[in-house]
């Protein structure tokens, strides 16, 4: 059997741009921070908006220090300013999962590391 498991979570995001006129929706997020929660561009996310509860899958598209942007739809699921939680999984088996830790990734208000894990 495999399960879904959180592999990372990172919290404290903030929206920092946003643009509707892309081609499709995927958050753009600051490429230390993806390094360190061990998220690939083009990985598949769910993304939480903790000021209005929107919740949405998207994929990853590696952005510059400071950088948060949600482009295509998900650009209508949050405003500049808003803080973010986006949480990425992996499929692992039972004794796998009774094994992992998930990585929990920290950003300061201007979407810089504050813990790495």
């Amino acid at each position: 059997m495999q399960r879904v498991m959180c592999k990372s979570k990172i919290y404290g995001l903030r929206i920092t741009d946003k643009s509707v006129d892309y081609e499709s929706g995927s958050i753009e997020l600051p490429q230390e921070v993806m390094e360190v929660a061990d998220i690939l561009p083009g990985e598949m996310v769910l993304v939480i908006n903790m000021y209005n509860g929107e919740r949405f899958n998207t994929y990853t598209i590696r952005g510059e220090q400071g950088s948060c942007k949600l482009l295509g739809g998900a650009a209508r699921l949050g405003e500049i300013g808003d803080k973010l939680l986006v949480l990425s999984s992996a499929f692992m088996t039972t004794d796998e999962a009774k094994m992992h830790t998930p990585k929990m990734i920290a950003c300061d208000e201007k979407n810089n590391l504050k813990l790495k894990a």
